[in-house]
Order: C-alpha cells, then sequence, then structure tokens
C-alpha cells in the first residue's frame, strides 16, 4: 500500500471531509466510515489501486460497463463497485462516487443536518 499513499491521501481528504467520518482498519485495508458503517475502502488489486463503494443500483448497474469499473466481490449485488484508480483518475468522478456513497450509508438526520447546512 505504499506506493499509493498518494492515492490514500486524496481519499482520504473527499472522505473526511464529510461529517462524523473516521478512518479505520478493516481486513488490513484504510476504510472510512459513518458511524459504524463503511461507505469507502481502498485495497489493491494486481499492484493496482483499488476503491470501493456503494452506489444508487441502477447506477452501479451502468457504471459497471465503463473501463475500471466493475462489481465489488461479495457485495457488488448490492450496489458496490470497485474502481480501479489506475485506470480511473477523474478524481472530481471520484468524489461524487464517494459522496453518492456516503448519502446513501449516512443516518437519515445526519444528512437532514447537512443539508439544512448545520
Amino acid at each position: 500500500m505504499a506506493k499509493n499513499s498518494t492515492v490514500l491521501k486524496k481519499l482520504r481528504k473527499i472522505c473526511l471531509q464529510f461529517p462524523d467520518t473516521q478512518e479505520t482498519i478493516k481486513w488490513e485495508k484504510p476504510h472510512f466510515c459513518v458511524g459504524e458503517k463503511i461507505f469507502a475502502g481502498l485495497g489493491d488489486e494486481d499492484g493496482h489501486p483499488v476503491m470501493g463503494c456503494k452506489l444508487e443500483m441502477d447506477h452501479a448497474a451502468s457504471i459497471v460497463k465503463a473501463p475500471g469499473f466493475s462489481k465489488a466481490p461479495y457485495v457488488g449485488h448490492k450496489g458496490w463497485v470497485s474502481v480501479n484508480l489506475s485506470v480511473v483518475k477523474d478524481w472530481e468522478l471520484i468524489e461524487e462516487l464517494v459522496t453518492e456513497s456516503f448519502r446513501l450509508i449516512a443516518p437519515k438526520r445526519l444528512l437532514k443536518k447537512m443539508d439544512a447546512g448545520d
């Protein structure tokens, strides 16, 4: 994971901007949680950094057709996708995906508070 430290720094900056989030280590990999629930994680696949996040089911079904995207192992049927960050380098898109994931995972009360500007 050392060679992916730049990717981790970028992902960390995106993920930790949301309220009540924290970085944890699960399965020996960095994950980002809101409360106790994971909304993004960073792993390594064949030497490439891979991010996992949850998307709306229709969005997940369409995005996995694009290069660099695939259904996440074990949880892909629930809208989780894997993003090969060696292929997908558009960090604005990555931020949009992480934001969608956060909004799907975060408690509704937290989203109401965020949307109200508190």
